[in-house]
């Protein structure tokens, strides 16, 4: 008899089945979420276990927030809260437009990246002079915004937006987490970049702490779900408006490269409905390329579109000879806002 995969299921929550309006008034400390039975529960476990095929003792604590992260002092990792449940995933997408961490994939290369974080503070390394001689000096301010180098092989690639460059501390971060991802072959995958001497350094150093104790080893949660008063729709009002001030800007000499006056051709189709149909293929396609995310994308287009209406503008062109041209145009917005120096990142 053949033994039945287990699968892993959401807890049943009174709240899941709420009308939309009615769940978004709910306080996310009233939404009583755990990470057991949760689709984060096998994640994790698949952590610990590459964990211990490194031949580390350490195993972070995990707890459910408002967002990804790790704080200073505490030797854990803090996990988004909409990851507990399918109905707040369809919530951070009908927002958002997009899930961190929503798929196995992207939500093991955050939580190797967090728990790169929580094992510096375990540890205290960024205290090493070595650590500092390959990441450089930890007391440096973390910037409100940083200008990446896309092509630099002195860092490697694990999230987007070329994260490793932020900060040393999030060079770390992403360098342990492409050292403890099983799945890569680092040495081959590195071997012409100067980012491999990191990953060495790494690979030594977790051989040399293999099964010490940690000097930090509390269990603290900072700003956990159960002291979360906000209710979802304040969240996302808040989330959704950080967003949107650091959205790139456009003028209407773009617009007018791409479409023409009523005036002169008063029975095209509007360009602003021809914008609406491309909506999704522009976003999927400039977020590929560029890396950005996709709400700040849309907000560009929903943008475009407003001003298309205002100055009435129309599209001779076919979707199909129209789309390089406007991805074109769309990936040039976000890029020039990068290379500004101009977004903020979370970090």
């Amino acid at each position: 008899m053949t033994a039945k995969k287990k699968q892993t299921r959401a807890r049943p929550y009174h709240w899941s089945r709420l009308p939309r309006e009615q769940l978004l008034d709910t306080r996310i400390c009233d939404l009583g979420l755990q990470l057991a039975g949760s689709a984060l529960a096998p994640r994790i476990a698949r952590l610990q276990r590459e964990l211990q095929g490194k031949g580390l003792s350490f195993q972070p604590h995990f707890w459910l927030s408002d967002e990804w992260f790790c704080a200073d002092g505490i030797p854990g990792v803090a996990l988004p809260f909409y990851l507990a449940h399918p109905r707040l995933r369809h919530l951070e997408q009908e927002f958002m437009m997009e899930v961190e961490g929503g798929d196995t994939q992207w939500c093991m290369k955050l939580l190797r990246h967090e728990t790169g974080h929580a094992l510096l503070n375990a540890y205290a390394l960024d205290q090493r002079a070595d650590w500092r001689r390959h990441f450089g000096q930890p007391n440096r301010r973390y910037p409100d915004s940083y200008l990446p180098q896309p092509y630099s092989k002195r860092y490697v690639v694990n999230l987007p937006d070329w994260y490793a460059q932020a900060h040393p501390h999030e060079d770390w971060a992403e360098t342990f987490a492409v050292w403890l991802n099983p799945a890569t072959d680092w040495r081959n995958r590195y071997r012409t970049w100067p980012a491999l001497k990191k990953l060495e350094f790494i690979d030594g150093l977790m051989r040399e702490i293999g099964q010490r104790k940690p000097r930090l080893r509390n269990r603290r949660q900072y700003h956990p779900v159960e002291k979360i008063r906000t209710t979802l729709r304040a969240h996302y009002a808040d989330k959704t408006a950080r967003y949107s001030v650091d959205s790139p800007e456009f003028f209407d000499t773009d617009l007018r490269k791409l479409f023409v006056d009523a005036a002169a051709h008063p029975r095209a189709p509007a360009a602003a409905q021809r914008l609406r149909a491309m909506r999704a293929v522009i976003i999927s396609t400039v977020d590929r390329w560029s890396g950005e995310n996709k709400y700040r994308i849309n907000i560009v287009l929903k943008d475009m579109i407003r001003c298309c209406e205002q100055l009435d503008l129309r599209c001779i062109r076919s979707s199909e000879e129209l789309l390089p041209d406007l991805t074109a145009c769309v990936t040039m917005l976000v890029l020039n806002k990068l290379y500004s120096g101009g977004f903020h990142y979370a970090l």
